[in-house]
């Protein structure tokens, strides 16, 4: 039985300013959310860790397998219009913020949807680290939408020239899984490499990059 209400992803209006973008809340089952936190895997440092370094098991192993599913890959499609037949889905993990992330960005050019998974509690106390949908790339107030971090709580949007968002400064613990539908494998293979190193080396000098 899967772990994603795709009946919620189905019935959520694509919202097209300032970007083609989603947001659906509870989109995990409540028992699979519970069971993903506890088999959440212990994230060695800040930044994006890919799959390869961390133990991906049981209720959060499941989350990610169903994400790369037919029926979620069929589901984006429709909503956004959008085949991804052929087109890698690579993912990232991360546990941790600091207060120099979230600066304002696009994405790479590489990446045709990006998805974003949080993983904290049910609710987000701080007023802090909140994904906001950015009208510009220069000003982090100027926005339409405040994405809370909370546990099960689904972002999608379709990466474009003026796809920019972040969020205001914060240091702290930060679960969330970044998908991916990307150009082709030499992209995932790419990234995969530079994220396995970054992992590295921010381990050992406790360096990190912005988050999402």
């Amino acid at each position: 039985m899967s772990t994603l209400r795709l009946d919620l992803l189905d019935a959520t209006p694509l919202r097209r300013d300032p970007y083609d973008f989603l947001v659906v809340r509870n989109f995990l089952k409540p028992e699979a959310l519970n069971a993903a936190r506890v088999d959440y895997p212990k994230v060695p440092g800040p930044g994006s860790h890919p799959a390869g370094g961390l133990d991906i098991k049981g209720g959060f192993k499941q989350v990610i397998d169903d994400f790369h599913g037919p029926e979620f890959r069929q589901a984006i499609e429709r909503k956004f219009d959008v085949d991804l037949t052929d087109r890698p889905l690579m993912y990232t993990v991360r546990g941790h913020c600091r207060a120099r992330d979230g600066q304002i960005h696009t994405d790479t050019k590489s990446k045709i949807i990006t998805i974003l998974l949080y993983m904290n509690d049910d609710h987000w106390d701080n007023a802090n680290a909140r994904l906001r949908i950015l009208r510009n790339g220069t000003d982090l107030n100027d926005y339409v939408d405040e994405v809370e971090p909370a546990g099960g709580t689904l972002l999608v949007f379709r990466r474009c020239d003026h796809s920019w968002h972040g969020h205001t400064s914060y240091e702290g613990p930060r679960r969330a899984l970044q998908f991916n539908y990307v150009t082709d494998q030499a992209v995932v293979d790419r990234e995969q490499n530079r994220h396995s190193v970054s992992a590295f080396f921010k381990k050992l000098m406790g360096r990190d990059t912005m988050t999402m």
